[in-house]
């Protein structure tokens, strides 16, 4: 399975009242590890959104581990856990750079719909390319 792997210094601005990051900023992260992850398959949402489609979160769920303070560097690892012509279910996980301790795990499921309408369509017919890049990606080892 292709993923790729994104390192992000943790701010001051992202942590909260006790020193750690904040478990918003979690979800911001895996959205810069999502999109690194579909800008290595060769595409970006960009297009797709001047293409008239939009692929929002329909489900997402987190395993908190060890927290992340301001002054480390967290390492996003990126995946496409499943893929079915509709859904994509992208997995993460957050962990330190030094040491590797987990720091979160989690899961987004998305669907492709119609920026005007928000009607879901098929990613297989509307972006064959990302269809073929998406089952690929998942095969490889």
């Amino acid at each position: 399975m292709k993923f790729t792997e994104t390192e992000i210094e943790v701010r001051y601005a992202e942590t909260d009242q006790m020193g750690v990051v904040y478990h918003t900023n979690y979800l911001v992260w895996m959205e810069i590890g999502r999109t690194r992850l579909i800008e290595e398959l060769g595409f970006r949402y960009f297009d797709m959104e001047e293409a008239g489609f939009l692929s929002p979160v329909v489900d997402v769920h987190l395993a908190y581990g060890k927290p992340l303070r301001y002054g480390q560097t967290a390492i996003v690892k990126t995946s496409i856990l499943s893929y079915d012509g509709l859904r994509v279910t992208y997995q993460y996980e957050i962990r330190y750079k030094d040491g590797g301790e987990i720091a979160i795990t989690g899961e987004t499921t998305h669907v492709c719909v119609r920026k005007d309408n928000f009607k879901p369509v098929a990613l297989r017919r509307e972006f064959p390319e990302w269809h073929k890049a998406y089952l690929q990606a998942m095969e490889q080892e």
